[in-house]
């Protein structure tokens, strides 16, 4: 029998969790490399536009789902649209959501064994050839990048069984703020280094020369990598949200913060970057190649460094515990009783799944045909396929089978949206958001 389901403790709970969501390895880890290598500021731009005028109305289209239905992915959907197959779109978040955390835990052990590592001061003395051995030694050494992927899932197993306000929101009420305070303090190093400037104008001067279609779906896939959207993350976390919540505001809040988390991360990594004569363009490897050099010539390089990865397993973490919540919220059901058995089945089934990405850079082959790692294979697939599809069918979605009035009723609860501006944002996510997310697959695959 379904029970009440779960709730936040409080508004500012739910934001750090969503916002933690959001951030997580999308702006920190994913956008400077991919940034890196398609430009820097046209790439940033372009970002930034997809991120307001894409992101934010689809964001919000999924917590009106969520708080409207109270119901967790699969369900929502059916509530909305009974006798219909639009039930699907919470099926392709939930598999999407449960793909994606198979191979960023791989990466979350990565940043696990660079925290060991840092702390017990193996990084002292390396030059950039030292940390690009260290990389590939990691990496490529089967047992350790399985036992750190392990460890990872279990880390965030452990938070997810205890619950919304138990587990997700209580880690997250800590790490977020703490993750603020050590980018801060990350930053104010990176650009007061000689030469910083270089990196800055690399970060903000857009150079349009550089834009090309598969660029523009690649910000496209970004701006939803970012925000956890197309994947029905949201649908779920705000279920769990009170009637009296102010929807607007949240979704504003949460792309706020993710904008400036994402200007941080530019500001943390190309000044030092430019500064000490290293390329931008090293592909997902960025951090964890270049930015220890990059410590490592720095006065308290070790300090800064460290302090860095437990900034990014923090990132990492949250956003793991609300890709493996959709997955647990899906079959729980919002049956608390089932919580704890489902995390673990659920988790260890993702952990599985992610041991030949974790294998990739290793003993696995280049895949055939497409010539990419599984590893990168299963990147592309979700960041450019997946979330993408999944975005455009929640933009469809929710003007076709809710009511507009239903909608601005939604919304209002708790808020002080005006008609006029729920009227530009209904067109956003009619119109505009469906037809920018074909015009940027079109133009990727060279039809147009």
């Amino acid at each position: 029998m379904s029970k009440q389901p779960e709730q936040w403790a409080s508004k500012l709970g739910f934001i750090l969790a969503a916002a933690g969501s959001a951030i997580g390895l999308g702006a920190i880890w994913k956008l400077p490399f991919t940034a890196g290598e398609n430009g820097g500021g046209a790439f940033f731009l372009v970002f930034v536009l997809m991120l307001l005028f894409l992101g934010l109305p689809l964001l919000l289209a999924e917590f009106t789902i969520g708080r409207k239905t109270q119901r967790e992915a699969i369900s929502a959907y059916r509530t909305l649209a009974p006798d219909s197959n639009w039930h699907w779109i919470g099926k392709l978040g939930v598999g999407a959501a449960f793909l994606l955390l198979s191979f960023y835990s791989v990466v979350g052990g990565w940043i696990v064994i660079y925290l060991v590592q840092a702390i017990s001061g193996q990084f002292v003395g390396l030059d950039s050839e030292g940390f690009e051995n260290m990389f590939a030694q990691v990496t490529q050494n089967g047992w350790l990048v399985l036992t750190a992927h392990f460890v990872f899932m279990i880390m965030t197993i452990l938070v997810v069984q205890g619950g919304i306000q138990k587990g997700i929101e209580r880690s997250t009420r800590w790490m977020m703020p703490t993750l603020f305070v050590l980018f801060i303090i990350i930053v104010i190093r990176s650009v007061t280094l000689d030469g910083a400037m270089e990196g800055i104008a690399f970060f903000f001067y857009p150079d349009f020369s550089n834009l090309d279609g598969q660029t523009i779906l690649y910000a496209l896939g970004q701006a939803f990598f970012s925000l956890s959207l197309g994947i029905s993350v949201m649908v779920t976390y705000s279920s769990y949200l009170k009637k009296e919540e102010d929807l607007p505001r949240s979704a504003i809040s949460i792309v706020s913060l993710t904008l400036f988390i994402s200007i941080l991360a530019g500001l943390a990594i190309f000044p030092a970057v430019f500064s000490l004569g290293f390329e931008p363009t090293e592909g997902p490897p960025l951090i964890f190649i270049v930015l220890p050099a990059v410590f490592s010539e720095m006065v308290f390089g070790q300090l800064f460094f460290t302090l860095f990865i437990i900034l990014l397993l923090f990132a990492t973490l949250t956003s793991a515990f609300s890709l493996l919540e959709i997955v647990v919220a899906s079959v729980t059901k919002n049956n608390p009783e089932k919580r704890k058995k489902v995390a673990w089945i659920c988790g260890l089934l993702i952990f599985t799944l992610g041991i030949p990405s974790a294998l990739s850079e290793g003993i696995l082959p280049t895949l055939p045909v497409i010539g990419m790692t599984f590893f990168g294979a299963s990147d592309f697939l979700v960041s450019n396929i997946l979330l993408p599809v999944g975005a455009l069918l929640i933009a469809i979605f929710t003007p076709l089978k809710i009511k507009k009035d239903d909608l601005f009723t939604e919304i209002q609860h708790g808020s002080s949206f005006k008609r006029r501006t729920f009227e530009i944002w209904y067109f956003l996510l009619k119109y505009i958001v469906p037809v920018a997310i074909l015009l940027a697959f079109l133009n990727a695959i060279g039809i147009i």
